[in-house]
């Protein structure tokens, strides 16, 4: 989510969307997806929700090469009603919340190079087909996705999206879930970086605190960096229960009050799964 205030691009829809033009990708792209694909399909077994993997396989995505939005889409809409359309880039706020409100995941075309393998500043195809949509296959997982631009929507009525892009922050691209008793991960910018799948369950650096709503909206949190703070949900269905039962009207009342908390805080009152050091520097 960024805040953009402009007209869609030229060759754009009203709604921000265009063609993926498939056809276009190159031997090169197609590559890059599927070498990314098996890294990450060789060491997310045993650390990412099963749901995740489920999703994969039911999406059919393990097919070689970058994913065809359309066959995509279909197979997605039988499941849960939801759709992947393209977009050039980040897109405004407002029309980010209503494709989400609508079922409808907007998901850049464009594939990293070679040399970026690792790192790349502005979310790629892979991170966002990969990382995001095996879990649209879940119907509470989807669900929430939805609730979530519902409520985006609202957030932009009350000048409240900065602390509601803090909730899709620390779930959605950054969540991790407690499983029989385990640690795993669901977010999306953690299972597309084959270096913070492994940083966010087993190294020393980061906490790792019990979800709590209201705390996780008064949390700023890192875009540059790994996290320093990881937020652990009961279940995905208890998620979007208290996403679909809070009242946030008055909860964004009472922040306005509070004073934000570095994204390396620990309070008093927290679950604290995991003490972090804070001693990760910079990739």
């Amino acid at each position: 989510m960024a805040h953009i205030h402009a007209r869609p691009p030229e060759g754009a829809a009203a709604d921000w969307t265009i063609p993926q033009d498939w056809s276009a990708y190159t031997p090169q792209d197609h590559g890059v997806w599927d070498r990314l694909f098996a890294r990450q399909a060789a060491m997310l077994p045993g650390r990412v929700v099963p749901e995740f993997l489920e999703g994969l396989d039911m999406l059919r995505m393990t097919k070689p090469g970058v994913p065809d939005f359309e066959e995509l889409s279909e197979r997605l809409m039988r499941r849960t009603g939801w759709q992947v359309v393209a977009v050039p880039g980040l897109v405004p706020d407002r029309v980010f919340f209503k494709h989400l409100a609508n079922r409808r995941f907007v998901a850049g075309r464009f594939i990293r190079t070679p040399e970026q393998l690792d790192y790349l500043e502005e979310p790629d195809v892979f991170h966002d087909v990969f990382g995001h949509v095996p879990l649209l296959a879940h119907p509470v997982f989807a669900d929430y996705m939805q609730a979530y631009g519902e409520g985006g929507l609202r957030a932009e009525r009350m000048g409240a999206i900065e602390r509601l892009a803090r909730l899709y922050w620390y779930t959605v691209e950054f969540g991790l879930i407690r499983q029989d008793g385990e640690l795993r991960l669901y977010g999306a910018g953690i299972v597309s970086s084959h270096g913070e799948s492994i940083f966010a369950l087993d190294d020393p650096s980061p906490n790792r605190l019990g979800f709590d709503l209201r705390r996780l909206m008064r949390t700023q949190y890192r875009i540059d960096d790994y996290q320093q703070s990881y937020f652990v949900i009961d279940s995905f269905e208890d998620l979007l229960r208290q996403t679909v039962e809070t009242d946030f009207a008055p909860l964004y009342r009472e922040l306005e009050g509070t004073d934000d908390l570095e994204a390396d805080a620990v309070l008093p009152e927290d679950r604290v799964y995991t003490l972090g050091t804070q001693e990760r520097t910079a990739p």
